[in-house]
């Protein structure tokens, strides 16, 4: 059950490169971290340019993903595809003008701390642990 905001910053974004990040991350959170797609919620926002800043120097576009995922359900290597991957999906939509510094993160949350239609993780996982056995 994974929540991916993607903020983007520079040129407003057309409805179909909103649709591709939301989809691509979608995919990516399926094929590499091993997500359910029908779980997946993706939140693309815009910011305003003049908020953002790169080496203390203002930014012509920027981006950063930031995915959140139960801790200890991806391995290193699974995290540093997705990494490489969604950066790869952020270069391809907007284009030259990202910075290198522009920021990927998956950000593992403790199962007891977070859920979707009012269960934790952990609550699900003790549950399915408890009707498999």
């Amino acid at each position: 059950m994974p929540f991916v905001l993607i903020k983007i910053a520079g040129p407003t974004l057309a409805a179909e490169q909103v649709r591709r990040l939301q989809e691509a991350t979608t995919d990516l959170m399926a094929g590499v971290l091993g997500k359910k797609p029908e779980l997946t919620a993706v939140l693309v926002e815009q910011v305003a340019i003049a908020g953002w800043s790169v080496g203390r120097a203002p930014a012509c576009a920027a981006a950063h993903l930031d995915a959140k995922v139960t801790a200890g359900t991806n391995s290193a290597e699974e995290k540093a595809r997705f990494i490489a991957q969604a950066n790869a999906l952020l270069r391809g939509v907007l284009g030259a003008d990202l910075p290198v510094a522009s920021y990927v993160v998956v950000d593992e949350l403790p199962a007891d701390a977070w859920g979707y239609d009012g269960l934790t993780q952990d609550h699900r996982r003790q549950a399915a642990s408890r009707a498999a056995a």
